[in-house]
């Protein structure tokens, strides 16, 4: 069984700080650095938008420019876990977010392996 997990989304003011955590297991993620892992988010009726990735080995990392110096993924491999640390949130960032692990090119592209159910966050402005 493959499991993404997330947690620690929740209801938080403009220009607060938020950290989202999500944790792999099941046979597949064995390996964990067998895979880049990545952030996306999703409003009811909007795309799938792509956040941030980082790459198998953690050397390289992107990010949307919307999110960009706001926004820090790193992964654990001890503990097989993906984070998000989002400072300076803003009303926009509201949305679903997801992780999901793939290939760097596929996270990239807007696509994924392996997606977990997601974590609500929501910005009051």
């Amino acid at each position: 069984q493959v499991q993404l997990v997330e947690s620690g989304g929740g209801l938080v003011q403009a220009g607060a700080s938020l950290t989202l955590s999500c944790a792999a297991s099941g046979r597949t993620f064995s390996t964990f650095s067998n895979y880049a892992m990545g952030w996306f988010r999703q409003n009811p009726g909007k795309e799938r938008e792509f956040v941030a990735v980082i790459s198998r080995a953690a050397m390289s990392t992107g990010y949307a420019d919307s999110v960009k110096g706001r926004f820090t993924i790193s992964r654990d491999y001890a503990k097989k876990t993906v984070s998000l640390q989002m400072n300076s949130l803003k009303p926009e960032d509201t949305a679903v977010y997801y992780c999901a692990a793939g290939s760097w090119s596929l996270l990239v592209n807007n696509g994924a392996d392996f997606w977990g159910q997601g974590t609500q966050v929501t910005v009051s402005s």
